[in-house]
This record gives C-alpha cells, structure tokens and sequence, in this order.
C-alpha cells in the first residue's frame, strides 16, 4: 500500500440513531479526539444503509466509507438490523476486492451509546488505515476511468446482489458467532463466486462492448482475464441473447 504526505482521507461515516450516534455524540461531549475530516450521517437503522449509498460515496471520491450499528443481538428493533447490515458489508467488501479496490475502505462496527471513547478509538484507526493507503483509486494503480468503469459494472449488478443475499446468502440462526462462521466459510466463498462473480465479469463485458465492439482476446487483455474464461462467458450472453457474434470482423456485439 502506498503512504501518500499530507494526504487527508474523505471518509463518510454512517451510523445508526439508537446507538452509535449516542457513541459519537458521547466522544464529543467528553472532548474524545478524532480526525475532523470524517462526516457523518444519521440513519435510523445500519440496516438503512444501501449498497447504493456505498457505491454513490465511493464514485464521488470518498475514500473510505464507515458503518456504525448497535452491537449484534442488541438491535432496538426486532429485525435486528444489524444483521442486515453485516450481510451486505461482507458481500460488498468481496465484490471490492474482486474489482481491485481494497476491501478495508469499507469497514463496520457496532457501537452502544455509552462507548464514546470506543468510537473515538476506531475512528482514529481508520483514519491511520485510510492514510496509509492513500487516495481511492491512485493508491490501487487506476486512474479515474477505470475506478468509474469498475464502479460503473458493480452498480448494474446491485438489484440481483441483493436478491441473493436475501434468498442465497441467508443465515438461519440470528447469532453473532453463526453469521462470523458463515461468511468466513468454504461455502460462501462458492455462493460468492458461483452467483455474484459471474455477474460482475458479464457485466463489465457488456459496459466494453456498449462502447465498441470486441474480439475474445481484447476483452481477455482489458479485464485481465483469460480467453477461455471470456469465451465462457460470451457463450453464456449469446444463448442469453445480450450479445452477439460478428463473423466477418470476428467481434462481439451487443445483441
């Protein structure tokens, strides 16, 4: 990671009313220190974050985005939320790391409303992590277009994510130690890979090909992966019927 001088990090900080928010309020009124270059929002829930709002931070240059909620278990509400919130966190984390972002820009954690000096502690710590590894997008090698593009493909993606985290990705007993388990496992690295990671590569095939039209080894070359991955996929889309196959110039479509 790269150490960037003077470097200030923008960093949104979304956080729960019931808890957290009381944590924060709390840091401030006990004069606890923490980097005044963090903005926060209060939302009712952490449930209430959508990956959407992460996505809309990130493509304006925010380069990190924090989620505060009650502790697991402690929810003021009976959906207990937070378990939500956790979900999409680590869906979302998984999807920034496969499209070269590093996943700790994204962080949660849960904060009671009596833990002023808890909030202070991390948020200090994020700050350090942030600066350490500097500016959204340069610190990872791309330049603007391509941080756009890659955020771009994740977006187009973001209804069926959800759906599969509520149909595929749910965990049955609400405890903190079977959700910690689950998405530390062998098994969600499989549902990852096998229903959201097909996605996104399809989709940053189709974001190339609405520009222009492209061979198996063009699209192999931009997206780093390899021709028989990129002819699986295109073989997929064809039946699918989202693109299609120019013989003469040996080019793919859109259909």
């Amino acid at each position: 990671m790269s150490t960037v001088h003077n470097f200030q990090p923008k960093i949104i900080g979304i956080i729960c009313n019931w808890c957290c928010y009381g944590g924060a309020d709390l840091c401030g009124v006990s004069r606890f220190q923490y980097p005044p270059h963090i903005r926060l929002i209060r939302v009712m829930c952490s449930a209430r974050v959508d990956m959407l709002h992460i996505l809309r931070a990130l493509t304006n240059g925010q380069d990190g985005i924090f989620i505060g909620g009650c502790h697991l278990c402690d929810c003021h509400y009976v959906t207990n939320g937070n378990f939500n919130a956790y979900s999409m966190v680590q869906v979302f984390r998984k999807i920034l790391k496969h499209i070269g972002i590093y996943p700790e820009r994204l962080r949660i954690e849960w904060v009671s409303a009596g833990e002023g000096i808890r909030f202070a502690n991390f948020m200090n710590e994020y700050s350090s992590e942030l600066i350490k590894m500097g500016p959204i997008g340069k610190a990872e090698g791309m330049d603007k277009a391509t941080l756009a593009f890659k955020l771009e493909a994740v977006k187009n993606i973001i209804p069926y994510v959800k759906l599969v985290i509520t149909q595929r990705l749910h965990v049955s007993e609400r405890t903190e130690d079977a959700y910690h388990k689950f998405f530390s496992s062998d098994e969600f690295e499989r549902l990852f890979n096998e229903l959201i990671l097909d996605k996104l590569v399809k989709s940053q095939i189709t974001l190339l090909l609405q520009k222009k039209n492209l061979s198996t080894s063009e699209i192999a070359t931009t997206l780093g992966l390899s021709p028989s991955e990129v002819a699986k996929h295109m073989n997929d889309s064809s039946k699918q019927g989202l693109v299609r196959f120019d013989v003469k110039s040996k080019n793919y479509a859109i259909a």
